[in-house]
């Protein structure tokens, strides 16, 4: 009788959380984690490209040490920081991970638009296929971002909403923090360096 009891109570509660919204707040949070994931995984991929760029443009514009410093510096910060899964939990860490890396999506702009100053440099086939690899990777950065901003968004609103905000309260799912919409667009363009263009003439 005992166990027959504890059988309906069960059934009863996993019906009573699926009404309540915990199944759901369980799927979109996992689908947060995978989207970040891949957020991860395309920043690392532009983060690894940076050392070879660094390299190939030293060797035709050593002269350029502030620009090349100033990539290297992002980079190592970016670095510096743990992005593990539980950083979506913590606005702060969130807030630091991002600005890191705008700093190095601003440095590695900043490396594209001085090798316009060099033909030589602008000619090297290593140069050439590191910069469309950047370009490319920065587009899959662009994709991340958007799925995790959408990923976020349903998950705050459905713990926000009633009844499934009490499921949150109770389980203590907390809101994520997100990327900026409003300034997404511009963040996420890719560094463009026009090659069919001639360089400007340094000062």
């Amino acid at each position: 009788m005992r166990q027959r009891l504890l059988s309906v109570f069960a059934i009863l509660l996993t019906v009573s959380l699926s009404g309540c919204g915990y199944n759901t707040i369980q799927r979109q949070d996992e689908a947060v984690k995978a989207a970040w994931s891949e957020v991860l995984n395309q920043y690392q991929r532009r983060a690894d490209l940076v050392p070879n760029l660094v390299n190939t443009v030293k060797g035709y514009a050593a002269q350029e040490e502030r620009v090349l410093t100033e990539v290297t510096q992002a980079r190592a910060k970016v670095g510096s920081i743990q992005a593990t899964p539980e950083l979506v939990n913590d606005p702060q860490a969130f807030a630091r991970f991002q600005q890191a890396q705008a700093g190095l999506t601003s440095a590695l702009s900043r490396l594209l638009v001085v090798s316009e100053n060099y033909p030589q440099l602008k000619s090297d086939a290593a140069f050439r296929d590191l910069q469309a690899q950047l370009e490319g990777t920065e587009n899959r950065i662009t994709v991340a971002r958007n799925r995790y901003i959408q990923a976020v968004q349903e998950y705050n609103v459905t713990i926000r909403s009633f009844p499934s905000n009490l499921t949150a309260n109770f389980f203590h799912y907390a809101p994520k923090p997100n990327f900026a919409v409003e300034d997404e667009k511009a963040i996420a363009q890719p560094p463009k360096v026009d090659f069919s263009q001639p360089p400007p003439k340094p000062n």
